[in-house]
């Protein structure tokens, strides 16, 4: 039996450079694997931070509802309390978005929306208001950096002529 494996000359030079870029691909591919284990455990450390801190917000939102399923008929100053405490848990919350820069988007009632940041859910006929003047802001819009995370939903104002 004659051996069919083809016989390849290369000379030194091309020999030398071959086993330099061979030894060049090596030495990228052990600090891209390297930095891939940098960057998973990296990421495992944020999430475990997000996590811990979106559990502080269930613990405080937890107590409250414990003490509510506790007394039935709570008492009139943790009424009083209760907006604050619950104005608290939510600054909480979005001081954990913010610290990963989701943002609020801050559009306001009466003004014309920008169709960018927001999504008109309604349209409500109003006398007193522009056609498509903001009426109500129905659910928050955030902004991930300069991305809409999530638009902000709004109902605007319907003339009878619009």
């Amino acid at each position: 039996m004659s051996d069919l494996s083809p016989n390849y000359l290369i000379t030194l030079e091309l020999r030398d450079l071959l086993v330099e870029k061979l030894g060049v691909l090596q030495k990228n591919n052990v600090a891209l694997q390297q930095s891939l284990r940098e960057q998973q455990t990296q990421t495992t450390a944020q999430t475990e931070d997000l996590f811990l801190e979106l559990l502080e917000v269930a613990d405080a939102l937890e107590a409250l509802l414990n003490y509510l399923e506790n007394n039935p008929d709570p008492s009139p100053e943790f009424m009083e309390r209760l907006p604050k405490s619950i104005g608290a848990v939510n600054r909480k919350f979005l001081s954990v978005l913010n610290k990963r820069q989701i943002l609020p988007i801050e559009l306001q009632e009466g003004t014309e929306p920008d169709f960018n940041l927001c999504r008109v859910i309604d349209r409500e006929e109003r006398t007193d208001m522009p056609d498509q003047t903001i009426t109500k802001i129905v659910r928050r819009g955030f902004l991930l950096g300069e991305k809409v995370f999530r638009p902000t939903e709004v109902i605007t104002a319907k003339s009878d002529n619009g």
